[in-house]
């Protein structure tokens, strides 16, 4: 059942020719404007003798792909599915809402995969871009930051009556990750209390162990508790409150 509803999810993602674009498009273009720039791909002692391609855009794009993907994609399928009567009909199935929802997850976390491969691709070998120096680090953070973000995206989509609700209330969500999480300002340059904030909001987290196992480092603990914590408490309440009409 669940590779049925798998496969059936992964058609109707990619019959929209906009959900595609817009997944592949934002990440490469960040990767693309900004390591055109001047200086972007020589190497500085500001980041650790590596380029700021490398350490922050390249994190930063990983990040921003995964916050679309979780926060504004799945609850916006979810909310159309509630919508046309698809979940009014599978609510006659023997089929739990856990179900469905993995569905939808690994839809999405498929997308990510090769949205990420193509942006690391072109940032190599486009941009000679250096991969990340702590390769095994930056995988499992990658994946534990997918696993929280789309727990927080299971959660909205567990109870939004519409994909207008699906779009205002994942605005509501998205956009102050954006700012309190490093993404629109840089982490170094926010007021020690909002860096601290930025650890254990999802998308800061991520991002910030992103850019430590992309210099070599071992990402510090607090994010990744704070994703860990995120992804159980999140994926719970998902599958406990989530209605299909």
């Amino acid at each position: 059942m669940l590779s049925k509803l798998t496969v059936a999810e992964a058609k109707i993602f990619l019959r929209d020719p906009g959900a595609p674009a817009v997944v592949l498009g934002i990440p490469l273009a960040l990767v693309l404007v900004f390591g055109l720039m001047p200086g972007s791909r020589e190497p500085s002692a500001q980041y650790g003798g590596q380029s700021s391609l490398a350490t922050v855009i390249a994190p930063m794009a990983v990040a921003l792909l995964l916050g679309i993907l979780a926060v504004y994609m799945l609850p916006g399928a979810m909310a159309a599915h509630r919508e046309k009567g698809v979940l009014k009909r599978l609510a006659a199935s023997p089929m739990p809402a856990s179900r469905l929802l993995a569905a939808q997850l690994l839809v999405n976390l498929a997308v990510a995969v090769v949205a990420i491969v193509l942006v690391v691709g072109v940032g190599t070998i486009a941009l000679g871009m250096a991969l990340p120096r702590n390769p095994l680090g930056f995988l499992g953070v990658m994946l534990l930051g997918a696993v929280s973000l789309f727990s927080v995206g299971t959660l909205l989509a567990a109870f939004v009556p519409s994909t207008r609700a699906a779009n205002g209330l994942g605005a509501a969500v998205f956009f102050p990750m954006l700012a309190l999480g490093g993404v629109w300002v840089p982490k170094e340059q926010l007021p020690p209390v909002l860096q601290h904030i930025a650890d254990i909001l999802p998308l800061g987290a991520t991002l910030g162990s992103l850019r430590e196992t992309a210099a070599g480092h071992a990402p510090q603990w607090l994010p990744l508790v704070s994703l860990a914590v995120v992804a159980v408490v999140c994926s719970t309440l998902a599958a406990r409150f989530f209605r299909w009409e």
